[in-house]
């Protein structure tokens, strides 16, 4: 089954964005700090430090949501509760990015964003929560007619 591969690759993904996310921040960073630039008065130390820990923040979150689906391929078992909810958020984030993205960086970005979307939702789907059987048809033969 194609389950366990995309859930690895899924977190692969995630984890060379949460590397160009922090990437990207750090040259923002960087800029904003030789540049000495500022915004509406505000101290451009300032502006630097904040881009370093939204770079962070943002990359420890990427890192984050990419082991949920790196520990579901690596244990073929469903993420709980809590995983199956960050990776939703993961999947609604990149969703509205990918709405964004498409005005402001152009077509490629926005490809790029659906594609990670994608793996989300098959590794979400792939690893449903497994039910209990109760609401399960045709999984117990028909009762013997009389």
């Amino acid at each position: 089954m194609l389950r366990r591969p995309v859930a690895i690759v899924t977190a692969l993904v995630l984890f060379g964005e949460a590397v160009g996310i922090f990437a990207v921040n750090a040259v923002l960073a960087t800029v904003a700090e030789n540049q000495n630039m500022s915004l509406a008065g505000m101290d451009p130390k300032a502006m630097s430090t904040g881009t370093w820990v939204m770079g962070g923040v943002s990359a420890a979150l990427l890192v984050g949501c990419g082991l949920i689906p790196l520990l579901a391929g690596v244990r073929d078992r469903s993420p709980g509760r809590f995983g199956r909810i960050a990776l939703i958020g993961c999947a609604v984030v990149h969703g509205v990015l990918g709405a964004v993205t498409v005005g402001l960086v152009g077509w490629a970005a926005f490809a790029f964003m659906m594609v990670v979307l994608a793996l989300l939702v098959f590794t979400l789907l792939a690893y449903g929560p497994e039910g209990g059987g109760e609401d399960r048809v045709g999984d117990e033969a028909a009762p013997a007619a009389a």
